[in-house]
């Protein structure tokens, strides 16, 4: 199991734009990128009746886990199940495929379907809906640009607009009212790396001044739609 480091940062659009420029001259765009250097991440959160995923977070607990159905530029082309597994300051993700057949069954408590797939990790998120009412807690969007770079398998994504949704369930839906969960004016730059963290990328982090922060989307989007938190209540 490949444990990552990963950073969180709050920074404004003027270190944004300071980074970015010199980010260009040192990082290759990431492959799957729209014209427009983004693409949107649309991701459906889930948790169990004690809202563990939530809890741990914001108690900051060090050894956590959370469950999340990402699609990407509001498509179900491309549908991923992950699980994020976190151990102090390390991160691991296990990403396995799913269909939008697969998606709108589980949305409908239906988790038969996963019992057939041959991925220990659609087995592990079945038993996990079963013993521990895994369910859905909220969808966050926003818009990524992403950099990499080889050395150090290293990669910044600037996140943009995050937002979550105010109805429903529905991931796929283009039309969803979302609430903006950060102020205009800033925007979460992620930094994760595996084996060391080059010392020319390491200049160009944000100043001390600036809040590194374990921000958590996650968190953010439970605080903005209370009004969904029925289930666990």
């Amino acid at each position: 199991m490949e444990f990552r480091h990963e950073l969180k940062y709050i920074i404004n659009y003027a270190d944004y734009a300071l980074i970015r420029l010199r980010l260009q001259a040192l990082m290759k765009r990431d492959q799957y990128v729209n014209p427009d250097g983004l693409y949107s991440v649309r991701s459906l959160y889930f948790d169990d009746y004690l809202n563990s995923a939530y809890n741990e977070k914001y108690f900051g607990i060090q050894d956590r886990q959370k469950y999340r159905i990402r699609i990407y530029n509001c498509s179900d082309k491309v549908i991923h199940l992950e699980r994020k597994i976190k151990k102090d300051r390390y991160i691991h993700k296990q990403t396995v495929s799913l269909t939008r057949c697969q998606v709108e069954e589980i949305l409908n408590g239906k988790y038969d379907c996963l019992r057939e797939c041959s991925e220990p990790l659609h087995l592990v998120f079945y038993h996990a809906c079963r013993s521990k009412l895994l369910r859905p807690r909220v969808i966050v969007d926003y818009e990524r640009e992403p950099f990499i770079m080889d050395a150090g398998t290293v990669r910044i994504t600037f996140d943009r607009n995050v937002r979550a949704g105010m109805d429903g369930w529905d991931i796929f839906n283009k039309e969803m009212t979302t609430v903006e969960l950060l102020d205009p004016a800033y925007l979460v730059m992620e930094v994760k790396y595996t084996e060391f963290l080059p010392s020319v990328i390491q200049s160009l982090m944000p100043r001390r001044s600036i809040e590194f922060s374990a921000v958590s989307k996650y968190v953010l989007g439970c605080d903005k739609t209370l009004h969904k938190r029925m289930f666990y209540l």
